[in-house]
């Protein structure tokens, strides 16, 4: 196997629009590994988004150079970045696997204020047995996912683009190699935490966690929520922050697929791409990932994975909390606030807005949880009911509603409780909250197959598309109206695994 590539000062570098900084990198050695990406031979532009672009503060003409897209293959040096691989460790499927780090990533540096980073951007010291690359269909499938998520309001680190080659790499079969360029405010994660407190590390521990609290919570070091004890402080916003993620990912019929602590953003964050997956019909127990086989992280199981993931980082924290009881009670708010906010988002999809009646909020949670088991009894496709039901309360037709259940006495006797909350409140309100609350469009994945197959042969067009589509999920778009009906029947074929 081939080194990895130092990075070498003499190379002539190019600036491409943007002003770097390098916060991460001035963290010092003990954090990263300096290095330059490898090569990719012969690149082309598989996908772009603009409003990634745009947040970076990128010339809006820079996404059409070659410049560029040399840049974002790792084939030429950019001007003002010093590029890395940072380490960390981490749980992985409940079991402590050590060392882990940037395997297949390069961070280049921050600009406007955000971390852009080359993933498969080839081999670091922390690649193990991998080459460092990512293949096309998965680098596919990040790039529309981040960019569905935010278009859906769901906290996600964002892609700015993916650059595809001929190089052949090797997985279950030969493959194209492909590098995502992923922007985010940090890409720190639980297991960079982990790592140094396995480690007994207390001072790098501390370096980091001052950072973090410097940059990204800086209220952690006068807030008095626990004791005026900012790392416990940072544990609870941490705590917050991943639980209204998972709220929405629970609300949106959204299952991660692999919740390592390595793959757990420090900021609330959804992060690492890998095999996600939508729900098509709504089954709680449902594994998004073949490589699962015991379920572990099946979606109804998410949330308790968040407690359990944040369970680890309050154990690395522990030694700068320097008190269990603080520590518990950070943990302890994930439950109420992960419940609060999945209710307010449920209600939401409802049309039930605050303030309109129902002030017992068991009331609309004894609906809600009656849906629920209505919609797994009958194995109903998640995205097309909720569509259907925003669009019923607009026109007063629950008919294609109904068509969904193979139960209909069940459902009528639901819609009857459902028409009698909606008593009193204003029908077109309660309808113009779910329109904007239910998407019509998610990237369920045959939509993404059928990019990727399209691409395997050089046609972008399909990622183009579900770009388009995926930034603005609410919207009718009528030209695309079939990828909003029912998937196909070979959808339930596709298998996603780990590998990439």
């Amino acid at each position: 196997m081939n080194a990895f590539t130092p990075v070498n000062p003499s190379f002539q570098t190019k600036y491409i629009g943007l002003a770097w900084n390098n916060h991460f990198h001035r963290l010092g050695p003990d954090f990263y590994t300096a290095l330059a990406p490898q090569a990719l031979p012969d690149p082309y532009w598989v996908g772009r988004s603009r409003a990634a672009a745009k947040i970076l503060g990128l010339p809006a003409g820079e996404l059409e150079t070659d410049a560029l897209l040399q840049a974002l293959a790792g084939n030429q040096p950019i001007s003002g970045t010093q590029p890395l691989a940072s380490v960390y460790s981490g749980h992985q499927f409940g079991q402590w696997a050590g060392q882990l780090g940037d395997g297949r990533a390069c961070l280049l540096g921050e600009a406007n204020g955000l971390e852009v980073q080359l993933k498969g951007s080839g081999l670091t010291p922390y690649s193990r047995m991998g080459d460092g690359r990512a293949v096309l269909r998965s680098s596919i499938r990040e790039f529309l996912c981040s960019e569905a998520m935010h278009g859906l309001g769901i906290p996600t680190t964002r892609a700015l683009c993916v650059v595809g080659s001929d190089e052949e790499v090797a997985r279950e079969s030969l493959e194209t190699a492909a590098v995502v360029t992923r922007v985010a405010p940090s890409f720190i994660r639980f297991g960079h935490f982990e790592h140094f407190a396995a480690r007994h590390q207390l001072t790098q521990l501390t370096t980091l966690a001052d950072y973090v609290i410097s940059r990204y919570y800086p209220d952690c070091q006068t807030a008095s929520t626990l004791g005026a004890n900012p790392y416990a402080n940072l544990l609870l916003q941490v705590t917050e922050r991943t639980a209204m993620m998972v709220a929405h990912w629970q609300a949106v019929g959204f299952c991660h697929g692999v919740m390592n602590t390595d793959n757990m953003s420090i900021l609330g964050l959804t992060i690492d791409y890998g095999p996600f997956q939508f729900l098509d019909a709504f089954d709680p127990g449902h594994i998004c990932n073949h490589t699962d086989r015991g379920g572990r992280y099946a979606f109804a199981r998410q949330p308790d994975i968040a407690h359990w993931n944040l369970y680890a980082l309050a154990q690395a924290l522990l030694p700068l909390i320097k008190d269990q009881a603080l520590a518990v009670q950070a943990l302890d708010t994930l439950k109420p606030v992960f419940a609060r906010t999945w209710q307010q988002l449920m209600r939401a999809k409802l049309g039930l807005a605050e303030g309109t009646g129902a002030t017992d909020t068991t009331v609309d949670q004894a609906l809600i949880d009656d849906l629920l088991a209505l919609l797994a009894q009958g194995q109903v496709d998640y995205t097309l009911f909720w569509r259907r039901l925003s669009q019923g309360v607009a026109s007063g037709q629950f008919a294609p509603v109904r068509d969904l259940f193979p139960d209909r006495p069940s459902w009528d006797a639901w819609q009857l409780r459902y028409t009698e909350r909606l008593t009193g409140v204003d029908q077109n309100q309660a309808a113009g909250l779910m329109l904007k609350t239910n998407p019509k469009y998610v990237l369920r994945n045959y939509l993404g197959e059928l990019a990727i197959e399209a691409a395997k042969g050089k046609d972008f067009s399909k990622v183009v598309q579900l770009l388009a589509l995926l930034e603005r999920p609410f919207d009718e778009h009528p030209e695309f109206e079939s990828y909003a009906g029912l998937p196909p029947d070979w959808a339930s074929r596709i298998e996603i695994s780990c590998s990439s």
